[in-house]
């Protein structure tokens, strides 16, 4: 059986050097590709495109991993900016808020790593922190510190003990989104994963970044997942 084609969001950086060009690129660190390659997925980039062509996109593949980056624009969950808010990223937004709809609408796999598990949060009707303080020691470097799963969740049956973590952001989920639980939380209290609790469904996000980190199994149970929805014949 062929490996599952696991969708990986990008993002357009306006201006990147090549040589002698200096254009825009469409771009996602390669420890995102690594992972899903290293759990036996088989990867493939998802550059922005109008929201309305997600369900299309979501079509040809067998799983979602949607990336890390900025803060999601506030004005998706209702609130005033905070200025310690990150500028928006407007066309990032409506693009993965699109997919995520139309992974849920099709039951497609999905995983949320740091933006995208609040991004996932958000489109499920949740709102966010836009400010925290201690998640981030110093500018520019990931940290890790623990974080405890909870009982009885997708998460904690995967990864059962407080676990180390590489982490880098300052903002988090407040308010559940619809049908979402928590699934791991860090010492003080911040949400560090949610998940809807269907064993039907996967769908996961963790506030870490698993991309940096040599543990695959999250990743590797998506790609279960996907794995299993690639053998069901369409009708």
């Amino acid at each position: 059986m062929p490996r599952p084609l696991i969708g990986i969001t990008t993002y357009v950086e306006e201006s990147t050097r090549y040589g002698v060009w200096d254009v825009p690129t469409s771009l996602v660190p390669t420890g995102y590709h690594e992972l899903v390659q290293a759990a036996g997925g088989a990867a493939v980039l998802l550059p922005p495109d109008e929201p309305g062509a997600a369900a299309e996109v979501l079509s040809r593949v067998d799983g979602l991993v949607v990336a890390g980056g900025p803060d999601v624009d506030p004005v998706h969950y209702g609130a005033a900016r905070d200025p310690r808010t990150g500028a928006p990223a407007t066309v990032r937004d409506q693009w993965e808020l699109a997919l995520i709809g139309a992974a849920l609408e099709a039951d497609v796999p999905v995983l949320g790593i740091c933006r995208g598990m609040q991004a996932l949060n958000v489109a499920l009707g949740g709102t966010l922190i836009q400010h925290i303080d201690g998640h981030v020691d110093t500018p520019g470097v990931m940290s890790w510190h623990p974080v405890r799963p909870v009982p009885g969740t997708r998460y904690a049956d995967l990864v059962p003990e407080e676990a180390q973590v590489p982490t880098y952001h300052h903002q988090a989920v407040e308010r559940l989104g619809r049908g979402l639980v928590v699934s791991a939380h860090a010492l003080d209290g911040t949400v560090e994963a949610i998940e809807i609790p269907d064993p039907a469904r996967w769908v996961l996000g963790v506030q870490w970044h698993p991309e940096r980190d040599e543990d695959t199994r999250v990743m590797a149970s998506l790609i279960e997942a996907a794995t299993a929805r690639s053998a069901v014949p369409v009708a």
